[in-house]
Formats: C-alpha cells, structure tokens, sequence
C-alpha cells in the first residue's frame, strides 16, 4: 500500500483575515481548496491511505471530507486540537493511524508543485513491485534510504547541508551564521545546500526514535539529531517547479502557476469545492 500524511492543522496567520473563519486547508486556488487539489494528486500518485492533522477550524475539515465521503480513499484525522504539535510532533501523535509495514509521504497542505509523487515515493523505496512505468534509478527496498526531503535550490536564509552523496549533515541560517548539526566541524561552505521544500518521505522504521522526543518538536530538528546515525537524504529536481501559498499575495500568482503545472492527462478534482 501506499499511505501519505497531509500537513493541515496550522494556523494560516499569513493569510488572514481569509484563516480568521477557515483554517487554511480550505482556503480556494484556483476555485478548488487547498485540501482538495493535495489529496487528489496523492489519489492519482496511488496512495491508498492519508492521515490529515487538524487543529485550526478542525471541524470544518472533518465536515468537509464527510460531506465529499473522504474521495473515496481512507482518510483518517489525527486530532491536535488541544494544542499544535508541530510538524515532528504531529507525525508522532499519528504514528497509531498508520500501517507499520509502508513508508509514509509527507506534504504540507499550502505546497503546490509539478512533483511526481509517485515517483517521489518509489525513490523511498514505497513500491517493492517494479513494472514499465518505474524509474530505474529508484533504490530496491534494501537501498531505500530512513528518509527522503524534496529540497529545491530557491534562495532562502535557511539551508539544508547535504554531503556529496546528498546524505544530511546539518542545517545553516546564513543571515546568522548559525549551525545545527551532530558533527562539531561542519563547515557549511564545503556542504551542498538547498532548502527544504515541505514534501518529505519517512520510513516507519523511524517512528520509534520519535518515543525520545518531547510531544512537540520540529520534523527538521529530528531529522539533524538522527542524520549521523540514519540515512536521511535529500533529493533536488531539476525541474522543479514550486509555489508555497503562504501569504495573501501568492494567492493571486496561484492560479498561473497552476496552469504552467497542470498536467492534461490528470483528471480535474471530483466532489464538492
């Protein structure tokens, strides 16, 4: 099978006032919600299973899957309403909702992008069964590495450090001059950089680890405390086109960027907008 994890529960304070009635999952690009348009490219990349967080309006994204029968998928809410998790704690908290024995695809609810999912969770070593359509490339399950971060070349303050083997070494602020990383050493200048692009795959051999962690804590944080012991890797497509609708001005840019990344042999979204 293949299961993904939606990203939903924040609280969309850079698209107010539109986040102070809705939570931002539902807000409209491209007259679809956010929400919709996510889990419908996770339905034609074959997932079998999505988790969505809520917290922000949580009943109104509850309804809003009830209303559509969930498009026909399993689609399973972990609840944070008592209280954020963050994007590691939020994985933890749904740790129960997920099938053991599969890798789990990540995707923020405000990331719109050309990405092949599928191809994407097949490079995680998510498909063991091999046919025409299957790259190669893709590592067998023995290779499949305990994480894999899309990150992307956009200029940013913050980086990703990556080895020459793309394995993650640490994480930099350029404004700052600071550091995370489990080697003392790590001069950034020697690293590849790249910043992270909020769609990630996660091996369930690593839920366990997260035990160690607070109830909250950072997906990222995670990741640079066991990337000298786990292999997190990151993977940078060459063409990768990608918008984070995260304040009210990139609303008006969506729906262009839409149609230069809409594929014509996807169908359109099915059920309620």
């Amino acid at each position: 099978m293949m299961q993904a994890m939606i990203f939903a529960a924040g609280l969309g304070t850079r698209l107010k006032p539109l986040t102070d009635t809705m939570p931002k999952a539902l807000v409209s690009v491209g007259g679809e919600p956010l929400l919709k348009r996510v889990i419908h490219n996770l339905s034609v990349a074959g997932v079998d299973r999505i988790v969505v967080n809520v917290h922000h309006f949580a009943q109104q994204i509850i309804d809003y899957l009830k209303e559509n029968d969930n498009f026909g998928l399993d689609i399973r809410i972990s609840d944070e309403s008592a209280g954020l998790l963050e994007t590691g704690g939020g994985i933890k908290h749904a740790a129960p909702l997920f099938a053991p024995d599969a890798p789990i695809l990540i995707h923020n609810v405000d990331i719109l992008s050309n990405v092949d999912l599928r191809h994407f969770y097949q490079r995680a070593g998510g498909l063991l069964k091999t046919d025409a359509s299957t790259d190669v490339s893709a590592p067998t399950s023995a290779d499949a590495p305990d994480a894999l971060l899309l990150v992307s070349e956009r200029k940013t303050q913050r980086y990703l450090l990556f080895d020459d083997t793309m394995r993650l070494v640490g994480w930099t602020n350029i404004a700052t001059g600071e550091v995370k990383s489990p080697y003392p050493d790590l001069d950034p200048k020697v690293c590849r950089m790249y910043a992270f692009a909020g769609i990630h795959a996660l091996s369930p051999r690593m839920i366990p680890l997260m035990n160690q962690f607070p109830d909250r804590f950072s997906i990222i944080d995670f990741y640079l405390q066991t990337c000298a012991t786990h292999r997190i890797e990151g993977f940078a497509k060459d063409d990768l086109q990608l918008m984070d609708i995260g304040k009210l001005d990139t609303l008006a840019q969506a729906e262009e960027f839409l149609v230069k990344v809409k594929s014509p042999s996807q169908p359109s979204p099915s059920g309620r907008a």
